[in-house]
């Protein structure tokens, strides 16, 4: 799992942007398609493996929606908890995200309810997500429309101030510096990097603010780091697989490999599918051996494999005063997740490879799953309503409590513990 992070952040991502530029895409567009694509592959590639090599669809859809709760609860307590100030939330792409975010949640229990995905129901979630690109590409517009809404009810509320709206400030000039804890105030370096709240998290972008080296700087597989105990181990853990991806795929961040950012691209889905495809397998085995169902592995090993990269990013931006893209990053990436690496692998096999046209999952439980996954959503939005869109480490202590819940509820109902909802397995039945 660390080697797909790898792969996608150092290769495959910077492939892409070159793809984004070469079709003259539209950043929201682009952060919306590409960017997630990019972000999402081992998500994407897992429930393909599963859904047409290990014939296993719940292994897929357990590992989605555990990095979905992962996304939306664990990154924000670890955004909240390990900051050390009130992160200020913009009301708007949170409240933007969350909405879009639970109709694609609702539209996902309603598919999966029955154990039963028919072509033409993956078919609503692909739909869905061209929808979603288009909310995306008119984001200013309804964000205009939504805050000029906002502030009308606001002058009614108070008695009639238009007055105080007709020149509203602007919140990137004026907004108050978040304080740490010891009452100081927090570094603005959030503008050297020229951040927006509904853009892609670029780990490279985040750490140019720390050195004095270029946003796009080439990977450097052979020079190890000068300072720091930590750095030197992971250097030296990882350097095996990143001697092997430097000698078999360009860097499209050096201008003499440029030109070849299609070998890129196909060398990052061979690998991509390659890794996952040996990571899939091992958890597969692993959970058989221990006797856990493949959407228990899923929720927990594979989820939380899969989103550590984006949980350390959140926070290196939440630490910029960024805690708005921070939160969007997590909740829009699982927009991708559930509409197209579900809901593209089950059209395929529902409409081509399927006799009665439709895709069953096994595991009973993950409809439950689902519906505690809404209410995360439900969850984090409310409590940050309440906290006056402030992210801090009371509001952290709550969604890793949940998360943890989330975690051992979800294992529990997959286990049987409650009732029935896994098949025995085939050793199971022998006896």
């Amino acid at each position: 799992m660390l080697g797909l992070g790898v792969v996608c952040d150092e290769y495959f991502v910077p492939c892409l942007e070159i793809f984004s530029k070469k079709f003259g895409l539209p950043p929201d567009v682009a952060g919306a398609t590409l960017m997630a694509m990019g972000t999402s592959a081992p998500e994407l590639f897992t429930n393909v493996i599963g859904t047409f090599a290990t014939q296993s669809h719940d292994i897929g859809l357990g590992t989605i929606i555990g990095t979905a709760v992962f996304n939306v609860l664990a990154v924000s307590a670890c955004c909240g908890l390990a900051v050390g100030f009130a992160v200020p939330l913009e009301w708007w792409p949170l409240t933007r995200d969350c909405i879009m975010y639970g109709f694609v949640v609702a539209a996902l229990i309603g598919i999966i309810y029955d154990g039963r995905i028919e072509w033409w129901e993956a078919l609503i979630l692909v739909l869905l997500y061209v929808v979603y690109i288009a909310v995306m590409y008119y984001n200013r517009i309804l964000e205009k429309s939504a805050t000029s809404t906002k502030e009308k009810l606001n002058c009614k509320k108070s008695g009639g101030l238009e007055e105080a709206y007709k020149n509203p400030p602007n919140p990137d000039l004026n907004q108050e510096k978040p304080s740490t804890e010891n009452g100081t105030t927090a570094p603005n370096v959030g503008s050297e990097l020229n951040l927006r709240s509904d853009a892609p998290i670029d780990s490279r972008s985040v750490a140019s603010v720390y050195s004095s080296s270029s946003v796009d700087e080439p990977f450097h597989p052979f020079q190890p780091p000068k300072e720091g105990l930590w750095s030197k181990i992971w250097w030296y853990l990882m350097w095996p697989n990143n001697v092997l991806l430097a000698i078999t795929t360009p860097d499209v961040r050096r201008p003499s490999c440029a030109k070849f950012f299609i070998l890129t691209f196909i060398m990052s889905v061979l690998w991509i599918g390659s890794l996952t495809y040996v990571a899939v397998w091992m958890i597969t085995i692993i959970g058989f051996t221990f006797g856990a169902p493949d959407s228990v592995m899923g929720i927990t090993i594979l989820a939380a494999g899969s989103s550590i990269p984006e949980a350390v990013s959140s926070v290196i931006v939440s630490r910029l005063g960024k805690g708005s893209m921070a939160i969007s990053n997590s909740i829009g990436s699982n927009s991708f997740d559930i509409l197209i690496c579900l809901g593209l692998p089950w059209l395929i096999k529902a409409a081509a490879f399927s006799s009665d046209g439709a895709v069953s999952v096994n595991s009973g439980g993950v409809g439950y799953s689902a519906m505690m996954l809404f209410g995360s959503v439900l969850l984090l939005y409310v409590a940050i309503v309440f906290n006056k869109f402030k992210l801090d480490k009371k509001l952290g202590f709550l969604f890793l409590i949940s998360y943890i819940v989330f975690l051992v509820l979800a294992s529990l109902i997959e286990l049987n513990v409650f009732f029935v909802v896994n098949p025995p397995q085939c050793r199971d039945c022998e006896g």
